[in-house]
């Protein structure tokens, strides 16, 4: 066993011990469980952004759209059709991953700048959407309901706790992250890294690139429908600003600040972004110059994230 796979163990080891102490600690440290909830819940849609943006080289700025459709995929079915926590989940994944394959197939032939810019410009559509369709997504009001208790016919998982949600999140949260870590180690994760250090040369070798970008694009954003699904859960609320291309730009600004060429750097980043925001918000109305300022010196100093200096001091 090399030095790398070492660390790469320990690495995980911690994460894992973090995570599923979290809940037990974070109250001496000033949180509070549903603080833990979303840095978890966050985490994994800044993961899943990464996994274009970081592995597959392309800029995504509409990510936002998927995390709020199935926010209020996952509300409006638990409130108006079937009042159960698993059908809402479902159809909310279902339809923030079918907005995400419709979309990449018209984006997957562009490329650069284009394609960041048509990712923001679809995002807002959905979002002028549900800010317009009152009668149905309750417009900037948002749309209110509440998560209903898991029946698994023995028995029921009463995810109204805090706690219980928390490491129901959590059990979610290690299905998602083992799916990515295996994809990204698959033949289909090799080609994307390909195509992100010389697409030109993937095309020289036969590698469809214009159905890996769409496939990839689906998968991401079927990664942060699941992200979205729980936010919803875990708030009991969606609102059309959980579709707003500034909240897609989080998810990016999240992954650079952890380490976009890491697997656990958005993670990192997302905890730092959502604990320093419930932090400074409630001291000043300017906490974003904070975020902002941490953003730029990472990129000057640090280009590889957090993840990425921590790396190089271990190696």
């Amino acid at each position: 066993m090399n030095h790398r796979t070492v660390n790469q163990s320990i690495s995980l080891i911690v994460v894992w011990a973090i995570l599923l102490t979290l809940p037990v600690w974070i109250g001496s440290v000033g949180g509070y469980t549903d603080l833990a909830s979303r840095v978890l819940i966050i985490g994994l849609a800044a993961m899943a952004t990464n996994l274009l943006v970081g592995h597959a080289g392309v800029m995504a700025f509409g990510h936002a759209a998927y995390f709020g459709l199935s926010a209020y995929g996952t509300g409006l079915v638990i409130k108006y059709l079937v009042p159960s926590t698993p059908i809402g989940f479902i159809a909310g994944i279902l339809t923030g991953a079918l907005g995400g394959a419709i979309i990449g197939h018209l984006l997957a032939k562009l490329r650069g700048i284009y394609f960041a810019l048509a990712t923001i410009a679809f995002g807002q559509v959905f979002y002028f959407i549900a800010f317009r369709w009152n009668s149905v997504t309750g417009g900037d009001n948002g749309l209110t309901f509440h998560r209903q208790p898991i029946d698994l016919g023995f028995t029921q998982i009463d995810i109204s706790s805090s706690l219980v949600f928390y490491y129901t999140a959590l059990a979610v949260f290690a299905v998602c992250a083992a799916l990515m870590a295996i994809l990204l180690r698959s033949p289909f994760g090799h080609t994307l890294l390909a195509m992100r250090e010389n697409e030109r040369r993937a095309r020289f070798l036969g590698i469809p690139v214009n159905q890996h970008l769409w496939l990839a694009y689906t998968l991401s954003c079927a990664f942060v429908a699941v992200a979205g699904s729980l936010y919803g859960m875990l708030n009991n609320f969606v609102s059309p600003h959980n579709l707003h291309w500034t909240q897609s730009g989080d998810f990016v600004l999240m992954a650079v600040i952890g380490g976009m060429r890491s697997f656990w750097g958005p993670l990192l980043g997302a905890a730092i972004f959502v604990v320093l925001q419930d932090y400074l918000s409630s001291i000043t109305d300017s906490w974003m110059f904070f975020i902002g300022l941490i953003f730029v010196l990472v990129v000057l100093f640090i280009p590889r994230g957090i993840v990425g200096l921590l790396q190089r001091k271990t190696s």
